[in-house]
């Protein structure tokens, strides 16, 4: 039996604040206590000093593509390990792999490879998975963003229903507006996903009829999603409610928000936080495999036959000049939420950790530093860069 984990000399960064002078004493792989530094500890214990750094819980990235050269949809365990080990780099300890338009083929074969990871996993891997995002193919087709083309498509039950066999998938995407979204909806609610809408040009009263299916959840705001006038260029007049008037109005809709810098300026992350609040919004990094790679030409989903995209060393760009995914990790999220915004740090962590671990449904285990969930724990320092990585209790390099 592993002896006691202690992380001390720290500001605890908890859901509701922060609490200065912390530790965290962990037991099996779990949080057992948290509290003030003490002079006395169980014998034998392991010593994790922050320095006067901070302790947060683990990341939660709910979409996430790929990193360090490979995209989950590369469709082998090498590519998903590699991906894990990325972004555990980068804070994130609990992973929802995410698919791309493509084949369904290719999906199928990156769910075989997620699935055996998850089922062999060990902190050495990386990130932990707790399930997939079926994220691609069901988009609509002038919304397609970086994706290819060629593999996006309407949702098909046949599909679809081989796609929630087993319970690896617990993120589900659909455009709103295509035929068919609605018993998409609902099969994936019955699958107990987080449902989302994405890549969409939906308007409110389509908005309105997912909702009643069962979608409660936006992918990555204002990306790839209707506004008035493309609601307007489609449907025409009298001028009707988007996704993004739908998501504001609505309590129980959730949505994300890719904090690179790049994709958001300062005032849209703001306002994002203000009108959903640390509750009902999500950090997500929507990497690519050029995380942590060099600038340079990459593909994006499988390496095969995926779109091509460029990366400048700040963010990915497609062909016809639109943004191609983030490159960089929820670190580097996180830090650009506490330069440019207003939220408390306890909010910005909770939106990378907690909310996205309600949201999938997995808040139990993970998600935030309370007693009972899993030891899944980061040591950064005052600039909020990682330091340490725990992952139930075991040290990840």
């Amino acid at each position: 039996m592993p002896p006691p984990l202690i992380l001390t000399n720290a500001t605890v960064i908890l859901p509701g604040g922060l609490l200065e002078n912390g530790a965290v004493l962990c037991r099996d792989g779990r949080i057992e206590w948290i509290g003030r530094v003490r002079k006395k500890w169980p014998a034998g214990a392991e010593i994790a000093d922050a320095r006067g750094g901070f302790v947060s819980p683990g990341f939660v990235d709910i979409h996430v593509h790929g990193g360090a050269g490979a995209d989950f949809m590369d469709g082998t365990p090498e590519a998903v390990r590699t991906v894990c080990k990325a972004h555990a780099r980068h804070g994130t300890t609990t992973i929802f792999p995410t698919t791309t338009t493509g084949a369904p083929e290719q999906i199928q074969a990156m769910f075989a490879a997620c699935a055996s990871v998850k089922k062999s996993w060990s902190p050495a891997d990386g990130a932990r998975i707790a399930g997939v995002h079926l994220y691609g193919p069901y988009f609509a087709e002038d919304k397609v963003g970086c994706h290819s083309v060629e593999g996006r498509r309407s949702p098909s039950p046949d599909e679809y229903a081989a796609y929630f066999k087993g319970g690896l998938v617990r993120v589900a995407t659909c455009a709103a507006e295509l035929p068919g979204a609605s018993s998409f909806y609902k099969a994936a609610r019955r699958a107990r996903c987080l449902v989302t809408c994405g890549h969409s040009n939906a308007s409110w009263p389509e908005m309105a009829a997912a909702f009643k299916a069962g979608m409660r959840h936006a992918d990555h705001f204002w990306c790839a999603m209707s506004s008035v006038p493309s609601v307007r260029a489609r449907l025409g007049v009298p001028m009707r409610g988007s996704m993004a008037e739908f998501v504001l109005a609505e309590r129980e809709m959730s949505t994300e928000v890719i904090a690179d810098g790049c994709h958001l300026a300062s005032e849209l992350l703001e306002f994002a936080w203000r009108m959903k609040g640390a509750g009902r919004l999500c950090l997500v990094t929507d990497a690519n495999r050029a995380l942590d790679m060099p600038p340079g030409r990459y593909r994006f989903g499988p390496e095969g036959d995926g779109s091509w995209f460029e990366s400048d060393g700040r963010v990915g760009w497609a062909p016809n000049g639109s943004l191609a995914s983030s490159i960089m990790g929820m670190d580097h999220m996180v830090r650009v939420m506490r330069r440019d915004t207003t939220a408390p740090l306890h909010d910005i962590i909770r939106m990378a950790a907690l909310t996205p671990a309600e949201r999938a449904g997995i808040a139990r285990e993970c998600g935030s530093v309370e007693p009972g969930k899993r030891a899944d724990l980061l040591v950064l320092n005052r600039r909020l860069q990682v330091r340490r990585v725990f992952i139930g209790g075991t040290e990840v390099p």
